[in-house]
């Protein structure tokens, strides 16, 4: 790669690690801390997270819509992303928080859907789309930063001073975005016109569109709880913290690695390979609790999710490469939608069997079923595609 596609592709990186890594995800190793000095109840602590995934959602659903001076309103966008996450350290209302999670939610949203467009969109141009999958290691190099970070902060200037920290981190990592795109031009998308062959919501689309969604539910169980779940078993609480720096770690190679499984095999074998072991990692401390088997549940955690993330999005745009915002717009709306319930359903599920093992046991099956989906809609949706070949040529049969 040339130097100026490395230092887009950089900047890009820079940009997930704020808006994906710090600001949504930095959320759950300060959550412990939070609820532990706060007062704040397992339920208001799945509200907050609600909060951000609400405003997940508006912001992936309205990325969509954006297709003139993509790079100016990104970087808007990033501007109050990290205020967002400067300002949780300010304050001490839950109502402001509730507000400040939303704001940071809708930020991120928009962020990931466009930064993922206009990177996908700009190595294709340059035939350097092989190298799409580095993108997505700016979630785990994100969540690794938190993980080593938060502990680190908080002992010395409590949760209030860890949320000033990462903002002030956030603002130097957007600084560094905006010199390394300082000279380059992003086209502005164009709205394809709408006919049979263009409408995103055929052949497989829909149905990696509604198992993607369910793997946002799925996950995000255990993205938001993790930490959480570790620091209240006592003999485990040592490994609280640790335990998301793993996640991270395993997160931040995994995008380049999965992508490069899919020169060698389909892309939706290489998806179940990670759907299965996503399920083995949130299932294993609902069997097992000790301490080889927590941070094993965190590493196959960052090592899947955002494997799943890159592969969904990369092969979206594939059967749309036209359409890259629109279709990276609705699979991650989905995901969205899954996140919003995710923590809801986790926290009722908790409060009635009083059992972090139920709402684990719950992603597990989610996430399960998800993976049917994806298999079934590709085989139906290949079955279809057969059928229309043999309407076709009627004489190859």
């Amino acid at each position: 790669m040339r130097k100026q596609h490395i230092g887009v592709l950089f900047g890009g990186v820079l940009l997930l690690v704020v808006a994906m890594g710090i600001s949504r995800f930095a959320f759950t190793p300060i959550l412990p801390f939070m609820r532990m000095e706060e007062g704040l109840s397992f339920e208001e602590g799945g509200y907050l997270a609600s909060s951000n995934y609400i405003g997940y959602f508006v912001g992936a659903l309205g990325a969509g819509f954006i297709y003139r001076n993509k790079k100016n309103f990104l970087l808007i966008t990033v501007v109050l992303n990290v205020l967002s996450i400067f300002l949780m350290g300010l304050t001490h209302s839950f109502l402001v928080w509730i507000l400040l999670r939303f704001i940071a939610g809708t930020t991120s949203g928009f962020i990931f859907v466009l930064t993922s467009s206009i990177i996908m969109d700009y190595l294709a141009t340059h035939f350097q789309t092989r190298f799409s999958g580095f993108l997505f290691s700016g979630i785990g190099i994100g969540i690794a930063i938190s993980g080593l970070l938060v502990p680190l902060i908080e002992g010395i200037f409590d949760w209030e001073g860890t949320w000033i920290g990462l903002g002030i981190l956030s603002a130097l990592f957007l600084i560094s975005t905006l010199v390394l795109w300082n000279n380059i031009s992003i086209n502005n998308g164009e709205k394809v016109e709408k006919t049979r062959d263009t409408k995103i919501l055929q052949g497989f689309m829909p149905w990696l569109i509604i198992a993607y969604g369910l793997e946002g539910l799925g996950y995000i169980i255990t993205g938001t709880f993790l930490v959480d779940i570790i620091y209240n078993i006592e003999s485990l609480r040592s490994f609280a913290s640790f335990s998301w720096v793993i996640a991270g770690v395993a997160a931040a190679p995994a995008a380049p690695i999965w992508m490069m499984l899919i020169a060698k095999y389909s892309t939706v074998r290489v998806l179940s390979i990670a759907y299965i072991l996503q399920v083995i990692g949130i299932l294993l401390p609902v069997f097992t609790q000790t301490s080889w088997s927590v941070l094993l549940s965190a590493f196959l955690f960052g090592f899947t999710f955002v494997g799943i993330v890159s592969l969904s999005t990369a092969y979206a745009r594939e059967l749309f490469p036209k359409q890259s915002g629109v279709v990276v717009s609705a699979l991650t709306t989905a995901y969205a939608l899954g996140q919003i319930i995710g923590p809801i359903l986790a926290s009722s599920v908790e409060s009635y069997f009083n059992s972090f093992k139920a709402p684990l046991s719950f992603a597990g099956s989610i996430v399960t079923v998800a993976l049917a989906i994806l298999l079934v809609g590709k085989w139906y949706s290949n079955r279809k595609e057969l059928s229309k070949a043999i309407e076709v040529y009627p004489h190859q049969r």
